[in-house]
């Protein structure tokens, strides 16, 4: 017999997760995600996907499953997902990334874009915004008129929820308080009467935001400049993690960059294709 997993604060009335069940969620979002749930992660699924039980009226761990593997489920099992997706972020996360970034990438690309080059930058797993315009106001410190060159950054991410929150570009006070008051003052606008500060144009018109499942087609054209895929790979798996930097590599320009979180190493057949150039930053090779 499976045991069951059982909340002391749950209702009486929610159902307990056997370890057969949650063997058959951890498949489901991998199959469907990407993510590794580990069985320590069995509490936080619980208290997760509860609430989506309550919410479509099922009964049992077992019943949802079947729901999210129905053709008729495709709409919750995108809620699934969305409900086990980890969005903590904020501005200027690392900033050592975004220090080499101004210093030693963007002047660079900056001034080929002034004579008409291309520059693209990809933000993957962009969660609610706060690393995309963290890259915006990097590049308009370096160049304040980035938004009359052809300078584009993707943001992308496979939960609705959040790019909606990125698409929106309002960000209280708190949330602002680490960005520097030159920084904020080029990228968003003066608090509004409640509180929010919203994302200037001059900011809006550098970023496209896209929902983007990593296990599916990447539908882009052309090869990136700069790559920030970062706190993503580790809630994959080794063999996943390793697959998808070589697929990212294959969409880096050579000499181009790639910026991974602190906790991830690139391994793999995809450590021969960039060289190592400072903390968890990484240079496409040439050839």
């Amino acid at each position: 017999m499976s045991l069951a997993f059982s909340p002391a604060t749950r209702a009486s009335d929610d159902p307990e997760l056997s370890v057969a069940e949650f063997g058959r969620i951890a498949r489901i979002i991998r199959d469907e995600a990407g993510i590794h749930l580990a069985d320590a992660k069995t509490s936080l699924v619980y208290s997760r996907l509860v609430k989506r039980l309550r919410a479509v009226g099922i009964a049992s761990f077992s019943t949802y499953c079947d729901l999210v593997e129905s053709a008729a489920g495709k709409s919750e099992l995108k809620k699934m997902v969305e409900a086990l997706t980890t969005n903590y972020t904020f501005f200027l996360r690392e900033p050592h990334h975004f220090e080499h970034l101004r210093r030693e990438v963007l002047p660079g690309l900056m001034a080929e874009a002034a004579r008409g080059k291309r520059v693209r930058i990809w933000s993957a797993g962009c969660s609610m915004g706060h690393e995309t315009y963290s890259i915006a106001l990097s590049l308009l410190a370096v160049a304040p008129d980035a938004a009359r060159h052809d300078v584009k950054i993707l943001a992308t991410d496979i939960d609705r929820n959040v790019l909606a929150t990125a698409r929106a570009g309002l960000y209280d006070e708190a949330t602002l308080a680490a960005v520097p008051k030159a920084d904020r003052e080029r990228a968003f606008l003066p608090p509004r009467e409640d509180g929010l500060s919203e994302a200037r144009p001059e900011a809006r018109a550098l970023i496209t935001f896209r929902e983007l499942n990593l296990l599916d087609d990447w539908p882009m054209n052309g090869q990136f400049d700069i790559v920030f895929f970062r706190n993503v790979a580790i809630y994959f798996d080794q063999p996943l993690r390793e697959a998808l930097w070589v697929r990212m590599a294959q969409h880096i320009r050579p000499g181009g960059w790639l910026y991974a979180g602190h906790s991830e190493r690139i391994t793999g057949a995809a450590a021969q294709l960039f060289s190592h150039e400072a903390t968890t930053t990484y240079r496409r090779h040439a050839k």
